[in-house]
């Protein structure tokens, strides 16, 4: 009969979409995984990332925490965590993460030039994240901290298809324009199941140090506008404040640095 026929294509589709996308398999010796991301580029995504995971690891001193910079045109941990130099390898091939401040830390930035830039194609990118996602020694981590990319492409695609993630956090300034690339960022999460955690705003407001008078260079309110439109919730709203930018350009991050002041 012409049903039974449809109820045959249907499955056989089924089987083709399902042997398409990639098995999730989890990172060896990684519990839970948090990605930060954003839709823009500029917003301070690398600077939240970094500070969360020192924060993770601040509030609870038995939990191991790891951070991967999964930005591999524009990798900036290394100097955010003050490290330098080339990972070494295990007798099983596998990378040693270099630390800092108790954060095991792997980045493109440790196996190339510091100015140097990468000029590769999709396929060499995607090689590369494969490549910092399992052939890195993480030992036990509790948490891994991955700062993604800008934008909604392959790289985030293929980290959200290949690994379980436990959730994502969006940064976004309250400027409308890196509003639109948040909320795409966000719709990108969902479509591929990884929970959406909520959204952190950042560079909300700038204190003048001498009279103390705020100014809302990029606008108020509009990343908790965003999250009452996406039903999220605000984890964090983040001032314009030097100190923060600062201590994460000298390698030495604010919640290290200056863990008691206001920033």
């Amino acid at each position: 009969s012409s049903s039974s026929g449809d109820e045959a294509l249907k499955d056989k589709r089924a089987r083709i979409l399902s042997r398409g996308l990639p098995k999730q398999k989890p990172i060896e010796g990684v519990k839970q995984v948090v990605v930060v991301a954003s839709g823009k580029g500029g917003v301070g995504k690398s600077t939240t990332a970094v500070n969360i995971a020192l924060a993770l690891a601040a509030n609870d001193s038995a939990k191991e925490v790891g951070l991967l910079d999964a930005d591999i045109y524009g990798p900036s941990i290394p100097k955010m965590m003050n490290l330098k130099g080339n990972p070494e390898l295990t007798p099983k091939n596998l990378m040693r993460p270099l630390k800092n401040y108790g954060i095991a830390c792997m980045s493109m930035g440790f196996l190339i030039e510091e100015t140097a830039p990468v000029v590769w194609r999709g396929l060499m990118v995607m090689s590369a994240v494969e490549k910092l996602l399992r052939q890195v020694d993480w030992g036990q981590l509790d948490y891994l901290v991955i700062d993604m990319p800008p934008g909604t492409g392959d790289v985030q695609l293929s980290v959200s298809q290949n690994i379980p993630i436990a959730g994502a956090v969006i940064v976004s300034t309250p400027q409308d324009v890196a509003l639109l690339d948040a909320h795409k960022g966000a719709e990108m999460f969902r479509k591929v199941h990884v929970p959406v955690l909520g959204l952190v705003q950042n560079m909300s407001v700038f204190q003048c140090p001498k009279c103390k008078h705020e100014t809302h260079i990029f606008g108020t309110d509009g990343v908790k506008d965003l999250a009452k439109t996406l039903g999220l919730d605000i984890l964090g709203d983040v001032p314009l404040h030097v100190n923060i930018r600062e201590t994460c350009d000298s390698g030495q991050p604010v919640v290290i640095s200056q863990p008691q002041s206001d920033a």
